[in-house]
């Protein structure tokens, strides 16, 4: 009775509105079927009218019925829906600032809209946040999206929202995090008794990743393993080679350089009919690096391997990929004894990355260093390491910030700074959870001295 009696406020209301803006009065809308005084009780909120009448009313006074009804006119929610499409194509076309710009409007509108266009607005809007690096908003819009009573698990959008949540966690450097999420998804699925589909293929692949980054290399080999055979078996080609993919990932974390190789090549080959080109453009950049890296490196193929995956990436790929692969192009002008090509690249990678320390920050800011101090700049070397230093304190103990450690010794060492490089090897090697024994007051005991 209450919820009858407020719509019929609202259309009253609204009604009473439009018949004054347009400049008429009570007459004007009454008809054979309408008198004045009903027109009166429809405007006070005393009457619902019913579907024939509100028809009637509509035409009279100029709106459409969903006006009257609702307050709101159908031609706004298609323009909602029309922006949501809008920022879904800009998406793919790495317009990332306006598919954000879109998605917010739509969010912002207070004009009700389906469920699933507003489900793909929140999603399109944490999406574009992880493709311009503003990853803790992106993880929160993910989290909500991933507890909402209305995502089912098991379905394509859990899925990609798992896969998306773990991919922003490894990203910030929370390898912790990613894992768990990751795992946490897979069990889900695996409870729910699903047939194996790329979906689930896909939040593997991603699992594999994170277990390769937080250098738990066993649990990734198994799991890479057991996806590969259903892959194989179930899965399409874009599924297969997102598996070889990661599987590489894990061969080239255990210096199996050759092997990573080969699995690189087969997931190019299967993602190459594929119409996503930020995929296809990180494996070139893997494969790019991997060729470099090799032990007879190519590095012509390198650079053009590298060259393709800058452009696809410019079109599709996040702020934070096309930083890693200025990063690999520092690194390949270093090995080409071009120094000042290289500090360019390094230069351009930090301007890409967020200002906040990230692992991926120090490390293009340790090739800035290397750079500068082969092209003959060593003062400006020194206060880029020194920089690189109170970074990654900042950060929590990793592999990845382990293996930056690590660069950041071996540059000491050629700069012959002994003690400086002693130290970065011992903050390395601490990250990957390799710690000294110590004697109660704390001091490191060496070997022979105990």
């Amino acid at each position: 009775m209450d919820q009858t009696r407020s719509g019929a406020d609202g259309i009253g209301r609204r009604l009473r509105e439009l018949r004054l803006k347009r400049g008429l009065n009570q007459q004007d809308l009454a008809s054979e079927d309408v008198s004045v005084s009903y027109v009166s009780l429809i405007e006070t909120g005393k009457r619902a009218p019913s579907e024939t009448v509100l028809r009637s009313l509509a035409d009279r006074v100029g709106c459409s019925v969903e006006y009257l009804r609702t307050g709101h006119d159908g031609t706004t929610v298609k323009e909602l829906e029309l922006k949501v499409a809008f920022g879904d194509m800009a998406m793919r076309n790495g317009s990332d600032d306006e598919a954000l710009e879109s998605y917010g409007e739509v969010l912002a509108s207070a004009s009700p809209l389906p469920a699933a266009t507003l489900f793909r607005a929140r999603l399109g809007q944490a999406l574009a946040l992880e493709k311009l690096g503003r990853l803790e908003p992106a993880i929160e819009q993910l989290t909500a999206l991933y507890e909402d009573p209305g995502t089912v698990a098991g379905s394509a959008h859990w899925t990609q929202i798992a896969v998306a949540l773990c991919r922003c966690y490894r990203e910030s450097g929370d390898q912790m995090m990613s894992v768990e999420v990751g795992e946490r998804a897979m069990s889900r699925l695996d409870s729910l008794g699903l047939d194996v589909t790329d979906d689930h293929i896909q939040l593997g692949a991603t699992l594999v990743g994170c277990y390769s980054d937080r250098g738990d290399l066993t649990r990734a080999g198994l799991v890479a393993a057991r996806l590969t055979e259903a892959a194989e078996r179930t899965g399409s080609r874009v599924a297969r080679g997102s598996v070889y993919w990661n599987a590489a990932m894990v061969a080239k974390s255990r210096g199996h350089v050759d092997e990573a190789l080969a699995l690189t090549e087969r997931a190019l080959m299967l993602m190459a009919e594929s119409d996503n080109v930020r995929h296809q453009s990180l494996l070139k950049g893997v494969y790019g690096r991997l060729v470099m890296d090799s032990d007879s490196p190519d590095l012509e193929r390198a650079g053009t391997l590298l060259d393709e995956a800058g452009r696809g990436l410019l079109e599709a790929g996040t702020n934070a990929e096309r930083a890693w692969n200025e990063s690999a192009l520092a690194q390949l002008a270093i090995h080409l004894h071009r120094y000042d090509e290289a500090a360019a690249h390094a230069d351009r990678a930090l301007g890409l990355l967020p200002a906040e320390p990230r692992w991926e920050a120090a490390k293009a800011r340790v090739l800035l260093a290397e750079a500068q101090y082969l092209g003959g700049d060593p003062e400006n070397a020194t206060g880029n390491l020194r920089t690189v230093e109170g970074q990654l304190g900042r950060l929590g103990e990793s592999r990845s910030t382990g293996e930056v450690w690590r660069q950041v010794g071996d540059l000491w060492q050629q700069f012959d700074r002994p003690a400086e490089a002693v130290a970065a090897y011992r903050r390395a090697l601490t990250n990957v959870g390799l710690r000294g024994l110590s004697t109660a007051t704390g001091a490191v005991v060496a070997p022979g001295t105990g």
